[in-house]
């Protein structure tokens, strides 16, 4: 649990986090058969999601992790050659190049996201991530392209406020506007970027809550919304609503009477509020990946490719 919580504070990216935490299993277990190494596995999946908060990208890192060690195993049962101690370094090697290419596709989807932006165009930015902020970073320095961003605020926990703060010292124009406000400005967009923590099956994504309602109102008034995401975030999901994710969903229709305190109620939007929300994939227009653009129709292949 230690070890998972440096990394996710490091990375800031809970795939990746979940990778090298159950890397660092496969280094440290001392496990002699495959068979005994499979039941420790299965025991620290569910430890971790005992005492961590389930997320997507989580699910899509232990998805993945899972793929290419069953990969590997059934490899190293075929061959039948080798100590059990030798698969496990084998593993350790093949896992070390993976992560090193997971960590070179956020800035590879950014890449391409950027070719999307227009000059002296307007960009709205629902929910910052750290793949737009590097998009919108290389848009601006390297490709010398100028362009607006209106950056909504983010909710109680001001996201949009720091993300705002970072890209003016950058020199990039930018402006924080309401949460609220988003479908008053939608008219004056060109463009509308969102991340996504997770990408499901459909070509939906999954992302901080607002994310759906900006794509309804920009679908409404014709604006493109594009998503960048890498691949290790594609996970085999099929949501059929917005109550079918991952996720602790507090119950936010359950009135509370009042009268049972005797002062103030106690407020915390953050916990007494949904945190992710559901795209369908009719209110996307193309996703960026470092699989290079994608339809959203096309997801389910790369999907396929990844996991078989």
């Amino acid at each position: 649990m230690a070890y998972y919580e440096e990394c996710l504070c490091e990375e800031k990216e809970p795939s990746i986090s979940i990778i090298r935490s159950l890397t660092e299993f496969v280094r440290r277990n001392s496990a002699p058969t495959m068979s005994e190494f499979m039941t420790n596995l299965s025991q620290v999946k569910t430890t971790l999601q005992e005492h961590t908060r389930k997320s997507v990208g989580m699910l899509a890192g232990h998805d993945l992790f899972m793929a290419l060690f069953t990969h590997y195993a059934q490899e190293y049962t075929e061959a039948k050659k080798g100590a059990f101690e030798h698969f496990k370094g084998h593993v350790l090697n093949r896992t070390r190049v993976i992560l090193h290419r997971l960590h070179q596709s956020q800035w590879e989807a950014a890449q391409l996201a950027a070719q999307f932006i227009n000059d002296m165009g307007i960009v709205l930015v629902p929910v910052p991530c750290m793949a737009i902020m590097k998009m919108l970073d290389h848009a601006y320095r390297v490709e010398n392209k100028r362009f607006k961003v209106l950056m909504a605020e983010g909710g109680p926990e001001g996201q949009g406020l720091r993300a705002v703060q970072e890209l003016q010292a950058l020199g990039i124009p930018c402006q924080v506007i309401l949460d609220s406000a988003i479908g008053y400005i939608m008219d004056r967009v060109d463009v509308i970027y969102v991340g996504a923590q997770g990408v499901v099956e459909n070509g939906g994504i999954i992302n901080q809550v607002g994310t759906y309602q900006t794509a309804l109102v920009a679908k409404t008034l014709g604006k493109p919304v594009y998503v960048i995401a890498e691949s290790y975030k594609f996970v085999r999901m099929y949501p059929l609503n917005q109550y079918d994710l991952p996720s602790v969903t507090p119950e936010i229709v359950d009135f509370v009477s009042l009268t049972r305190y005797t002062t103030n109620p106690p407020l915390d939007l953050v916990s007494s509020n949904p945190s992710i929300d559901y795209t369908p994939p009719q209110y996307l227009t193309l996703l960026f990946t470092d699989l290079g653009v994608l339809t959203p129709s096309g997801v389910s292949d790369e999907l396929i490719k990844l996991y078989l």
